[in-house]
């Protein structure tokens, strides 16, 4: 890979607009505020982004300022006023908080099924409602609503869906780049709706309606998985079959046309629930039909005009957090929440049990979901309960005492019981510190009627994922998948393979050496990290692997990376910490910079597993500083697939590879390294 040519004028236009990275933790949301345009330079978003250092950009991904001294007196910015007396970032901050919460019924959408094993599903454009208070949105959907149908299937019983593009219009999505200002008191710019004064970008307004169907966690061919690059124009079909042998489950469907994921999802191709049924999920006798809720939460921000009134068009505004050496663009995230297509919902429901389909649909933004009641109390964790997640049912429920963590594109299967709620009101929140414009998700209005089905939550639910046992997980072939901080250069996925320690002085670039708990120090070599690059990884058709994912991120607290596998199902082994701090970035000869370990990261403690992350599961969150280990089974349906960060900027700037599965036979007969070959059990050295 030439590191040079990432640092010119054209590839940094290109690139810049998709890189960054989000903060959660304590003091989040002001460590952010470290990166900043000039004091003085102007109204917020005019100016020049402030050259990052290392220290302000690890404030911006989530330390606390307080580690850096006077960053808050440097990031003051001067704020222009309107007529009116008041700023433009008081001014769409009133906008946003005066926006009523719990406005609007929560929509549930329609169900479909196929006949025959045939199903189609037209995406088109429609107007949407997105608040009461709020115009009419334009949006590229499925079957005209701002979250597509829910598509049910048994278990068994194959599905053939042919997608049709029937999309008309210019691209519904007005996409902004602005400086990153700050003005103290009011919230930061991300979380606050209009275009700073910023321009439309001409290229995303010239996007054609080019999409491709990815129908998440389907254990399907190849050739029906939704290959990024296979997306359709309009008056054409994407025509892909689903076998559908898989336990019951919740699977979901969005675009993932390449290089435009991002903007399409929130064109309106965000979402639809696909759920699988089967003979044992019928026998737990579930709450279902009413109380069987899908909810799939986005964030998203708002157009406002001159006056600054909401125009109701949906915004994308990239936020530039640091110019040198190149433009670094902070992933999406928005200032309102929406629940199934609507901010801030309501649902009306009964006393007794309900079962909720929870889906994280957002570009980056991580929740942390608890239920409490109007006084902040959080319900008895008896009443709130998970009972799956995102492949499948978990063995036995388990209670949500903490809350459900979810980074973008994890699900949770939820029971909960309103019935010690009668005539109540309960809110679904964020907990996280930054949780956008406010903390509420939405609200449930328990009906005062008294109305006991007589559900009870079974001891004994899922038997159909069995977890692959730690002894034979020991002895299969692993990958290794490390993960480069954002900064000083585009964060990037690195597939690596294990090698004899290099001569010469460390640290070299694409080496990264690892100490691990038993005292050995493993090296590996980058042997891919360009999506461009050829197939590194080819898993036997019927095999299962260990794949490691190893973030070397350094700022604590900075959102996860959800790492996601195509093709299979998983559960997680371990979960460690290491210290990460000798992973370091140098100036290349030839121009550019390299990167790799200058002493070995040695392994701190072992990490904590959820009961969820045990269970099924085709997503995981990779904090900072962590090596997530899981066991993957790979069925036989082969094909070339994809692995990546599920941060939809992340995947379109190339945070995505990808790799094949044959059959065994298949690739004992390849000419000798072809595709990467299928690696040996245990540690590999050549």
């Amino acid at each position: 890979m030439n590191l040079s040519s990432l640092f010119t004028r054209d590839a940094l236009g290109r690139r810049g607009f998709l890189i960054g990275a989000g903060a959660v933790g304590g003091g989040a949301a002001w460590a952010s505020a470290a990166l900043l345009t000039h004091p003085g330079a102007g109204g917020a978003g005019a100016g020049r982004a402030v050259a990052a250092r290392p220290e302000l950009m690890t404030a911006a991904l989530g330390s606390g300022l307080e580690r850096v001294p006077g960053a808050l007196t440097r990031a003051r910015a001067t704020a222009s006023t309107s007529r009116g007396g008041l700023t433009a970032a008081a001014r769409a901050a009133r906008a946003a908080r005066e926006l009523a919460p719990f406005a609007d019924r929560l929509p549930v959408p329609p169900v479909l099924r196929g006949r025959g094993g045939r199903l189609t599903v037209s995406m088109r454009t429609a107007s949407v409602r997105l608040h009461r208070d709020l115009p009419a949105t334009r949006l590229w959907t499925y079957e005209g609503g701002h979250l597509g149908p829910t598509i049910e299937a048994r278990s068994g019983q194959r599905l053939r869906i042919a997608w049709e593009n029937d999309l008309t219009g210019a691209f519904p999505l007005a996409a902004v780049r602005v400086p990153f200002a700050f003005e103290e008191g009011q919230p930061l710019m991300w979380d606050r709706p209009g275009r700073e004064g910023a321009d439309p970008r001409g290229d995303v307004a010239a996007l054609p309606p080019w999409t491709a169907v990815h129908l998440h966690g389907a254990v399907t061919g190849g050739g029906n998985d939704g290959w990024a690059e296979n997306a359709v124009l309009p008056g054409h079909a994407q025509l892909s079959e689903y076998p559908n042998q898989q336990a019951a489950t919740g699977l979901w469907y969005h675009d993932h046309a390449m290089h435009i994921t991002h903007l399409n999802v929130m064109s309106g191709l965000a979402a639809g629930a696909y759920l699988i049924r089967d003979a044992e999920e019928d026998g737990l006798d579930l709450p279902a039909g009413e109380r069987e809720l899908p909810l799939v939460l986005f964030d998203r921000n708002l157009d406002l005009d001159a006056e600054g009134r909401f125009t109701g068009d949906l915004l994308y505004k990239g936020i530039v957090v640091a110019d040198d050496p190149y433009e670094l663009v902070r992933p999406f995230t928005g200032p309102f929440t929406l629940v199934n297509g609507r901010i801030w919902p309501y649902a009306e429901v009964a006393g007794g049990w309900y079962r909720l389909r929870l889906l994280n649909a957002s570009n980056n933004r991580p929740y942390l979901l608890k239920l409490v009641t109007e006084d902040g109390t959080a319900v008895d964790a008896k009443r709130f309960v998970q009972i799956g997640t995102d492949a499948g049912l978990l063995p036995k429920p388990a209670p949500l005492a903490d809350g459900i963590a979810l980074a973008p594109a994890e699900r949770a299967d939820v029971l909960v019981d309103f019935s010690a709620f009668r005539g109540r009101r309960l809110r679904l929140v964020n907990a996280l510190p930054e949780p956008g414009i406010r903390e509420d998700v939405m609200q449930f209005r328990v009906h005062g009627r008294a109305e006991d089905t007589g559900f009870r939550p079974p001891a004994v639910l899922g038997a159909a994922f069995t977890p692959v046992a730690p002894e034979k997980a020991a002895k299969a072939p692993e990958r290794m998948v490390v993960l480069t901080p954002v900064y000083p250069k585009d964060p990037e996925l690195w597939e690596m393979a294990e090698t004899e320690a290099p001569t010469g002085k460390l640290p070299q670039d694409g080496i990264v050496q690892l100490e691990d708990a038993d005292g050995r120090v493993r090296t590996f070599k980058r042997v891919a990290s360009s999506y461009q690059d050829p197939v590194a990884f080819t898993v036997a058709a019927g095999s299962t692997e260990r794949w490691s994912f190893l973030s070397l991120e350094k700022s604590e607290g900075s959102y996860p990376h959800p790492m996601h596998l195509h093709a299979t199902a998983f559960s997680a082994l371990s979960r460690e910490v290491y210290d990460v701090s000798a992973f370091t970035f140098f100036e290349l000869d030839g121009g550019g910079y390299g990167a790799g370990t200058s002493r070995p990261l040695k392994r701190v403690r072992a990490g904590e597993l959820s009961a969820a992350e045990k269970g099924p599961k085709d997503t995981i969150a990779l904090n900072p500083a962590e090596l997530v280990t899981v066991a993957a089974r790979f069925h036989h349906t082969p094909g070339r697939f994809l692995h990546h960060c599920h941060i939809y900027e992340h995947e379109d700037m190339m945070m995505m590879r990808p790799f094949v599965v044959q059959p065994k036979a298949v690739i004992d007969l390849a000419p000798h390294g072809a595709h990467g070959g299928s690696p040996s059990a245990g540690p590999a050295h050549h």
